[in-house]
């Protein structure tokens, strides 16, 4: 990636809307505001109407509000112009048709303006994530939680580490550098104790149940249970549209089908499986097969059970393999209450304490909800602390305790110093402080344009 281009972007989400901004990052970025407007810079972080015009044609574009970021006071870090346009597609096409047409200004890649910002100590990996994050948060939680990471929360923590790691890596190469020379007799004695307690640390850090990861993403929540039970009916009340095809006759779910929605601020990816049951059908053979994966994988499952066979509910193989389903990761949902007898107000299944809901009628679906909250609140309670967003952050955590595990003084001064440059540079590639150049296509290539 080229730094010395001048980069251009639609920063605003693409279509007709009431405003759209363009940004342009690099050392044109004035050349880009005198030309288009024939007037002189705007004052640093104002905003100024200007008339903006094809520097070649003099055709006028649009009239805008127009703003200027002096590097290195800008996002970027470079010179940075933000032009405030008319929303319309036209608008817009003719002012970046107008910045494509000058010497040196190229349309800029995913993620550009963000890795610019990197580049130049604007900004550290992780808040790089957290900013991605953000743009592509969908519930409140997800919210919270990117803007934590893009302000530094997550660097803040391991910076602090790996810093305490380098200060004690300084004493113990000391005692080899000036092993020749009279040294304090306890000078390695607090270094033992320091790094047992970073190692305790990260452990702890480690040991998240995967919280951060799992909000980023969303939690999977699984559809379960015999044919004809309902499953189809249930995502689609739980969607509030048809997402899935609903019909008399067992069978008609055949795959995975998924729909995201926000519970309370909780991100979820709801599935609907196929029906259990046995089948000579290859297809619908394989899409059991894949509701079984889905139940491996699944955060929880809800697992439905067909009220207009009660009290027989389990007497069947296929019903018994879905009371199997039922651990601590999972809720016995039944369903058609409506048909249900009195006698089965306080239906168990498989020893659990079954959800009686009607998708037909929507009675007991705002329990449900309400079940699934508490479960999501029991298991992924918010931490005051910075938490592990990426699988990336997870590995490079690991390689460092396992280096703190190994660091050894009794070994030899040379292999203990060596471990510990080793944990620290595992934490230095989680914010980008060290051997990261391979990290930034593939970190950077998530981001949308413009941003």
């Amino acid at each position: 990636m080229r730094f010395d281009d001048t980069i251009f972007a639609l920063a605003t989400a693409p279509g007709k809307a009431a405003v759209a901004i363009v940004r342009v990052s690099g050392g044109g970025a004035a050349e880009a505001v005198c030309r288009l407007s024939g007037e002189a810079l705007p004052a640093p972080r104002q905003a100024a109407v200007r008339c903006l015009r094809q520097p070649e044609s003099g055709d006028e574009i649009d009239r805008a509000l127009v703003l200027w970021f002096p590097g290195p006071n800008s996002y970027s870090g470079e010179d940075v112009a933000e032009f405030h346009l008319h929303g319309g597609r036209a608008v817009v096409s003719a002012l970046l048709d107008a910045l494509g047409g000058m010497a040196g200004f190229r349309p800029a890649e995913a993620g550009e303006f963000s890795r610019r910002a990197f580049e130049h100590g604007k900004l550290d990996l992780t808040a790089a994530e957290g900013i991605a994050d953000l743009v592509d948060a969908e519930t409140d939680v997800q919210r919270r939680q990117a803007l934590r990471q893009s302000g530094g929360a997550l660097a803040a923590l391991y910076d602090g580490w790996r810093q305490r790691l380098l200060d004690n890596r300084a004493l113990v190469e000391a005692s080899i550098d000036f092993s020749d020379q009279e040294l304090p007799s306890d000078l390695l004695g607090p270094v033992q104790q320091e790094i047992s307690a970073i190692a305790a640390e990260i452990s702890r850090h480690l040991q998240d149940g995967g919280w951060g990861e799992r909000l980023r993403e969303g939690i999977q929540i699984a559809i379960l249970g015999p044919a004809n039970a309902g499953k189809s009916s249930l995502l689609n009340c739980l969607a509030g549209r048809d997402a899935a095809i609903v019909g008399p006759e067992g069978g008609t779910t055949r795959d995975i089908i998924e729909v995201r929605m926000d519970l309370g601020g909780w991100p979820l990816s709801i599935a609907d499986s196929a029906g259990l049951r046995a089948v000579s059908d290859q297809v619908e053979a394989e899409g059991i097969r894949r509701a079984h994966k889905l139940a491996a994988e699944a955060d929880l499952k809800l697992v439905l059970f067909d009220g207009a066979l009660w009290p027989d509910i389990a007497g069947e193989a296929i019903a018994e393999k879905a009371v199997g389903l039922l651990d601590d990761t999972a809720l016995a949902v039944l369903n058609k209450s409506d048909l249900l007898p009195g006698e089965a107000e306080a239906a168990r299944i498989g020893g659990c304490e079954a959800l009686q809901i009607s998708c037909k009628t929507g009675a007991g679906l705002d329990s449900l909800l309400e079940r699934i909250k508490l479960f999501l609140e029991a298991r992924y309670r918010p931490s005051a602390s910075p938490v592990i967003t990426r699988a990336r952050h997870r590995h490079a955590l690991k390689k460092c305790l396992a280096a703190l595990e190994r660091y050894d003084i009794d070994a030899g001064s040379e292999l203990a110093a060596e471990e510990l440059r080793l944990a620290a540079d595992a934490l230095g590639r989680i914010t980008g402080r060290v051997d990261i150049e391979n990290l930034l296509d593939i970190i950077f290539h998530d981001f949308c344009i413009g941003k």
